[in-house]
């Protein structure tokens, strides 16, 4: 059954460890995810961008995707679908087709505008005992045509978008999604820690957790970072064990172009990325 991120959050944040969302794509990158998950015993975010769920013909489609494998698979870790950099209108209709968590982005409004929408929504999952994120100051970097230079946030805008009432914090710290430039400044600890200071015990998400350094992570992490988005990384492993199993020719053996045998090799890439991002979060045996 699909949980709020709420309780594995609060844990993760009072524990020093933090949860990782790893967005979800198809049907292999899902069964990736959970079944790693379930073996490690560590909770687990699923994340969906608004595109993801359109090319996996909408959200009613993964949360009975999600649901099945639930039981198929007899996973009992603790596990969150959550709607990634959602715009208002896909927030509710995420909420409608039965997710436990969304994130609104309200980033590119004026802080006003991001204030008045965020309080709906906040109004809105608290009735349904969903998890609500919502972000200030953009993260670098685009995400579903919403593109960001890593900006840092303001920590007293984010000291009001917590006062709503919101379950965790997204705040731009210098992080961008995708790979990282070679000129790449690092993230910027100083504005996690006045963020920190102004947002209290609230759970901070650290967004492009892809290519960010372990002890850079591990820092984030003691300042009150609590879960930790990654999704390129997986993209890249599957594509990479994907092209290795092509070039060696073996899609033309015997029935190697069978897509079970075909995708298997990038299936796996994805399960050993997540555990060792699991590893590195500290969420293995946390469940």
């Amino acid at each position: 059954m699909l949980v709020s991120a709420k309780e594995m959050l609060n844990k993760a944040r009072e524990g020093k460890y933090a949860v990782g969302q790893f967005n979800i794509n198809n049907l292999e990158w899902t069964k990736a995810i959970l079944m790693t998950a379930q073996k490690l015993n560590s909770p687990v975010i699923l994340g969906v961008s608004e595109g993801a769920g359109k090319y996996m013909c909408g959200y009613k489609t993964v949360v009975g995707m999600v649901n099945g494998m639930l039981d198929s698979l007899n996973i009992t870790v603790p596990v969150a679908l959550h709607l990634d950099h959602g715009s208002f209108e896909g927030a509710i209709a995420c909420i409608n087709a039965g997710f436990s968590s969304v994130m609104f982005d309200g980033s590119h409004y004026p802080i006003q505008e991001n204030i008045e929408k965020t309080t709906k929504l906040v109004n809105t999952c608290e009735i349904l005992g969903l998890s609500l994120e919502a972000e200030v100051g953009s993260i670098g970097g685009e995400e579903d045509g919403v593109i960001g230079a890593g900006e840092c946030a303001d920590p007293d805008e984010c000291k009001m978008i917590a006062d709503l009432g919101v379950t965790m914090l997204a705040a731009g710290i210098g992080n961008i999604h995708g790979k990282y430039p070679e000129n790449w400044a690092g993230l910027s600890f100083e504005t996690l820690a006045a963020v920190k200071e102004k947002v209290g015990d609230m759970p901070l998400v650290l967004h492009g957790g892809t290519g960010i350094p372990a002890d850079m992570i591990q820092k984030a992490i003691s300042l009150g970072v609590a879960k930790i988005n990654v999704n390129t990384e997986c993209q890249l492993a599957f594509a990479a064990a994907t092209r290795e199993y092509v070039e060696a020719g073996k899609d033309l053996q015997g029935k190697g172009f069978d897509p079970r045998k075909l995708l298997a090799p990038g299936f796996d890439a994805i399960c050993a990325t997540v555990a060792e991002k699991m590893e590195l979060f500290g969420s293995v045996g946390k469940a």
